[in-house]
């Protein structure tokens, strides 16, 4: 019977491109040309992906914040982590004077009771780093998606995306096998919700064969219609997601042609990184030996 193992010596290693390096310059080079981009990269050997998460949350706060910062707090796993080690190192005096932006009420909560300061996002906000989990990550174009979790009432993707897209650098937190080329799964397409039919039908005509299109369910079993609860959004927009049945070519083509479709709100990929802003990931790795 084959079982995994998990080698039990942490291992730090950080790979910064020229191009991508911390506290440096902004670039200025298109983050939209399909090369491939070397990143800086942490591969943990760790006991469980817990605590590799929680190592690449304490380098993101460690290496990328600095006294005074405003930082935009995203949400998921490893961000839950980097909040909590933030308020840590606010409440020892290794930082001071920030200033945090979550990206959510939960998130909100968490951060108050870790005892960071908070302040509300708006349109005028000058957000000097940032920090989140992605879904996935497409390996040649940094393009990435978020917001295939279960998303409760009052969180927005629209004031995550907006945050993610006001920092002057960002860090996405995510494991190595989420980045990659020939993405699947899903991508989370808001709609007004009057009209939301016509929506769904011209976005399953747009990925026909490609991909189906099920209304997000606030309970109960998901469906094409998104049952008897569906999903309403604090915007008030319902939250289609689009699953596509077959490996995604371009995550770039997908969002440009979901920005053309009337009822279309907004979605969950992110693409669209201003050329002056400085793009740091983050990857975690396990080393996983298969034994017989």
């Amino acid at each position: 019977m084959a079982s995994s193992s998990i080698s039990q010596a942490p291992i730090l290693h950080s790979i910064a491109a020229t191009h991508l390096k911390p506290r440096s310059n902004p670039t200025t080079s298109s983050p939209w040309r399909r090369r491939t981009f070397r990143l800086p990269v942490i591969r943990a050997s760790t006991l469980c992906e817990s605590s590799a998460l929680l190592h690449a949350a304490k380098h993101t706060v460690d290496t990328y914040i600095e006294n005074g910062m405003v930082v935009g707090l995203g949400t998921g796993q490893a961000s839950a982590m980097a909040i909590q080690y933030l308020g840590q190192q606010l409440r020892s005096g290794a930082l001071k004077d920030l200033v945090g932006i979550p990206m959510s009420v939960a998130i909100a909560s968490e951060a108050a009771k870790a005892g960071i300061p908070l302040d509300q996002y708006a349109t005028t906000s000058q957000i000097d780093f940032a920090f989140a989990d992605a879904d996935v990550m497409e390996e040649e174009t940094l393009v990435a998606v978020i917001g295939r979790r279960i998303l409760q009432e009052d969180e927005s993707l629209i004031q995550e995306k907006l945050i993610l897209n006001a920092a002057r650098k960002l860090v996405f937190i995510m494991t190595e096998k989420q980045y990659k080329s020939d993405l699947e799964g899903s991508i989370p397409v808001l709609v007004q919700s009057l009209g939301w039919m016509e929506a769904a039908e011209a976005i399953e005509d747009l990925f026909l064969g490609d991909a189906e299109v099920w209304r997000r369910a606030a309970i109960g079993q998901a469906g094409p219609t998104g049952g008897d609860f569906p999903l309403i959004t604090r915007e008030g927009h319902n939250i289609l997601d689009l699953i596509f049945t077959s490996p995604i070519q371009s995550l770039g083509e997908v969002a440009r042609s979901l920005d053309k479709l009337g009822g279309v709100v907004d979605h969950g990929v992110i693409s669209k990184y201003p050329l002056v802003f400085l793009l740091l990931f983050i990857f975690v790795s396990l080393r996983v030996r298969r034994e017989e």
